[in-house]
């Protein structure tokens, strides 16, 4: 939207993500990176470490897009994530009657940095899909988009943005 602020960190989960259903059904995560810039100091040849920025986060399940409980089910303290979203402030008054004021990342995506770790990435089936996504069928056998399909040769895992008749498609 315009005016939002959205910004990428890489960072640290300080604990493991915090799932919560709320009274009305909805499922919400909670989670905080901890991104800890560091600079290299000619005169000692050492890393130092700068200040840590602890980011609160947040994300919803949606109707389409289970968010939520795939960070459930992917991340844990400790990890190293790539996340982006939008910066968003809040007001609320805590147990003691004080007015506070927080801002936090409400998470559009996040997933773990591969530069120090590698992942096994498994797809959701398409009972979550989007409606304009109906089309859009994957599967163990040959891959289709949009009403064509391509065949993956057998020696190599099949990749959907790689087979044949795909080329000349706008994702």
């Amino acid at each position: 939207m315009a005016g939002d602020t959205y910004i990428t960190v890489v960072g640290n989960l300080t604990a493991d993500p915090e799932v919560r259903t709320t009274s009305n059904g909805g499922t919400v995560v909670n989670l905080t990176i901890a991104s800890t810039p560091r600079q290299y100091d000619r005169n000692t040849n050492q890393w130092e470490d700068g200040e840590t920025l602890y980011l609160r986060c947040s994300v919803w399940d949606t109707q389409y897009h289970p968010t939520a409980s795939n960070i459930q089910s992917s991340l844990a303290k400790g990890m190293r994530v790539i996340a982006q979203g939008r910066l968003v402030q809040r007001s609320y008054q805590d147990r003691e009657g004080n007015n506070r004021t927080v801002v936090e990342l409400r998470l559009d995506e996040i997933g773990p940095a591969l530069t120090r770790n590698t992942a096994q990435v498994t797809r959701n089936g398409n009972s979550q899909q989007h409606p304009s996504q109906q089309s859009q069928q994957w599967g163990s056998g040959p891959q289709q988009w949009g009403g064509q399909q391509a065949q993956a040769p057998a020696s190599q895992p099949q990749d959907p943005w790689g087979g044949a008749g795909n080329d000349d498609q706008v994702f």
